[in-house]
């Protein structure tokens, strides 16, 4: 067998090499070595060290992962796959923390949602955020988005052929912030996610799953406002999904 300098087997070396060439790629330049059976307690600098490469290489991932919904964003921008462009002032795509572990998703834009171009900034928004703040989130914490990015006219429900155009951008979303748990606001929107036509309670009471992530289902915060005495059965949906996204 070919030897190198130092009697490492040339195969070894050719390995070492790949993996020492895999770690510079994640930003790691430095390696320290233990004595067999040494114990050996790192310093507060290579702790830091570390510490500062993992925040390096989680903020890489996370601006990949940025730039690639901005890509989406723009081909949702100038889409014209269904009719919903000719009526619409903005396409709304989604706001929020793109590494989060929880998504909301509602059926689609509103009249504000349509002048502004962000999702859930009208009396529905309002209530939405509020909702947040009483489990102690923000929007800032999560992602929320909808079924169709375009607004159907008078707000009436998506058809299937304008979901189905937009499915695809939907998907994209949730592939590239893999969210812990989707949170479906709504029965249209949940009845789309879960390809199902089941009652609003009955799939509130049970788990279910899109394209294998958990999505739990509540009202629509336009449900609670036209119907307050739902706002129970929606608190406690929001103290279910905090125990969720705590695991």
């Amino acid at each position: 067998m070919k030897t190198t300098r130092g009697d490492f087997p040339q195969e070894i070396n050719l390995h070492l090499i790949s993996y020492l060439e895999m770690l510079q790629r994640k930003g790691i330049k430095s390696i320290y070595l233990t004595p067999p059976g040494a114990v050996h307690e790192a310093t507060a600098e290579q702790k830091q060290l570390s510490g500062d490469q993992e925040r390096s290489v989680a903020k890489e991932t996370m601006g990949g992962i940025v730039e690639k919904l901005s890509e989406v964003d723009a081909k949702v921008s100038v889409c014209e796959d269904c009719g919903l462009h000719r009526g619409r002032t903005n396409t709304v795509f989604g706001t929020g923390n793109p590494g989060t572990k929880v998504m909301f998703i509602g059926e689609g834009p509103g009249r504000d949602e349509d002048i502004q171009g962000k999702p859930f900034v009208g009396r529905s928004g309002q209530l939405l955020t509020k909702m947040l703040g009483a489990i102690d989130l923000s929007r800032e914490d999560v992602y929320i988005t909808n079924i169709v990015k375009c607004r159907p006219p008078d707000n009436r429900d998506p058809q299937e052929e304008e979901v189905r155009c937009c499915e695809k951008y939907l998907i994209a979303q949730i592939d590239l912030i893999r969210p812990r748990i989707i949170c479906a606001l709504g029965r249209v929107a949940a009845h789309w996610l879960l390809d199902t036509k089941d009652s609003l309670a009955a799939l509130r009471n049970r788990e279910n799953f899109y394209r294998g992530t958990q999505v739990l289902v509540t009202y629509h915060p336009a449900a609670l406002l036209r119907n307050p005495g739902l706002k129970r059965g929606a608190w406690e949906d929001f103290k279910q999904l905090t125990a969720i996204i705590s695991e």
